[in-house]
């Protein structure tokens, strides 16, 4: 089995000088197709539950979806939760196998987004488990805009909650489906210079591959959350498989053609970030 926590994943990577994808999942599928890429890489992966994916499957059944996974990978996998907004859905993350939390108190005002994100990593760290927090607020395509993170209240963030890793706004934006624009390397080098926390980029789709490349070496960010481009791929997948007989009604012939495919591009997301030394 090789089940692991966020901090167990994330600090190798800080002193390796690389970074580890958090892929967002929506079902089976992808998830199946992202433990296989990642043992096809050689290198760890967390498989990531946020609210869209909860909506559709509860917590307890996706966290013995991720721990089944994990007990026949061959590379460590952290079953994460994505963007919990309370503590009770933290909490009840834990309770369901979840080895990490990621409590979003980023639209909160500073002091009670540090309050509530402490005591959800305190409740993880009770139980062995990691916590990430988010601090500045990371936007969305079409939709909020984002409010860049502040070096001072990052570092006030990081060492008043106790948080395993970070997520900071420095112009990345989710739900993103191109990859024109570029982080604001300026503010991220700021955070970095005053704290020592391994560092998340949220709507990491959007990020230009050779920035990927480039910070997941040179920089303390350790983790890119992967979500769009991978779920272009099995869009796009599964059209092509339907239109390809509209006789076929069985969905499991069906949604098997969309591995393949998903695999491939997985392998090709993991392969900028480095791999472990």
């Amino acid at each position: 089995m090789t089940l692991a926590t966020l901090s167990q994943v994330l600090q190798p990577a800080l002193s390796g000088g690389y970074a580890v994808a958090g892929l967002v999942t929506l079902g089976w599928e992808d998830m199946r197709a992202y433990v296989a890429a990642a043992e096809a890489e050689g290198v760890p992966v967390i498989l990531q539950a946020g609210p869209g994916c909860r909506a559709h499957t509860p917590l307890p059944v996706l966290g013995k979806m991720f721990r089944h996974l994990a007990e026949g990978a061959c590379v460590p996998v952290v079953a994460h939760l994505d963007h919990g907004y309370t503590f009770e859905e933290c909490r009840e993350a834990l309770e369901a196998g979840f080895t990490s939390v990621m409590f979003d108190g980023s639209r909160k005002p500073l002091q009670q987004n540090i309050d509530e994100t402490a005591q959800i990593a305190e409740m993880a760290h009770a139980a062995g488990m990691s916590c990430e927090g988010e601090i500045g607020f990371v936007g969305y395509s079409g939709g909020e805009s984002s409010a860049g993170t502040d070096p001072a209240e990052a570092a006030k963030f990081a060492a008043e909650t106790g948080v395993d890793a970070m997520a900071i706004s420095v112009g990345n934006v989710h739900l993103q489906q191109d990859r024109q624009g570029g982080l604001d390397i300026a503010r991220l080098r700021a955070i970095e210079a005053l704290t020592t926390v391994p560092l998340v980029i949220h709507g990491g789709s959007g990020v230009p591959v050779a920035q990927r490349v480039d910070l997941a070496t040179t920089s303390n960010v350790c983790k890119f959350n992967i979500g769009t481009e991978l779920r272009m791929v099995f869009g796009a997948a599964l059209r092509t498989a339907v239109n390809a007989d509209p006789d076929r009604f069985d969905r499991v012939s069906i949604l098997k053609e969309t591995h393949a495919p998903m695999v491939a591009a997985t392998r090709n997301v993991l392969r900028a970030f480095g791999a472990p030394r």
